[in-house]
């Protein structure tokens, strides 16, 4: 999969309250530029515990669950795009299909 940008992730893990994000978030990223994913249920065998939501949303727990990752996946293109990640706080005041922070 291509992942639309590396550098939303980059920037969040290199502020210095969310450093101690920057392996998980790698290894999601690792993980999903390998990926071919063609449906959520390539997602969900992949990631059993990711969120399949409206809108091609997809939340992913990152560390252990400190974090979540909202991305947009178009299926067919291969892009994943990031929307979204934060602590389960900052989550919890988004709604999930709408958001297109970044």
């Amino acid at each position: 999969m291509r992942v639309i940008a590396k550098s939303t992730l980059k920037k969040f893990w290199e502020e210095p309250t969310y450093n101690d994000a920057q392996g998980a978030i790698e290894s999601w990223y690792e993980e999903a530029i390998k990926a071919h994913w063609r449906s959520p249920q390539d997602v969900k065998a992949q990631y059993g515990n990711a969120s399949i939501c409206g809108n091609n949303r997809v939340v992913f727990n990152i560390a252990r669950n400190k974090y979540r990752l909202i991305v947009e996946i178009q299926y067919q293109a291969g892009i994943v795009w990031i929307k979204f990640i934060g602590t389960h706080a900052q989550y919890d005041k988004i709604k999930v299909e709408n958001i297109n922070e970044y």
